[in-house]
């Protein structure tokens, strides 16, 4: 399963969600799905996005985990 670990990112850059939102370009509610791993899918450009505003790499905010089940 893939983990988002974006809480963790967004502690250490001391950015609150709203700003975070705002500055991606995304709702409150889209990047709250993102953070409690509820999303599907994520867009590239959104991703792209998030790293350069984060300054980090997709492995910072992305992680992959065989041993965890996906809740249906």
């Amino acid at each position: 399963m893939i983990i988002v670990n974006l809480d963790v990112m967004m502690a250490k850059r001391k950015i609150s969600s709203g700003e975070l939102a705002e500055k991606v370009g995304i709702t409150p509610a889209n990047l709250s799905i993102l953070k409690t791993n509820k999303a599907k899918a994520i867009r590239f450009s959104t991703l792209e996005k998030l790293c350069d505003i984060l300054d980090c790499k997709p492995g910072d905010i992305l992680d992959y985990d065989k041993n965890t089940e996906e809740k249906i």
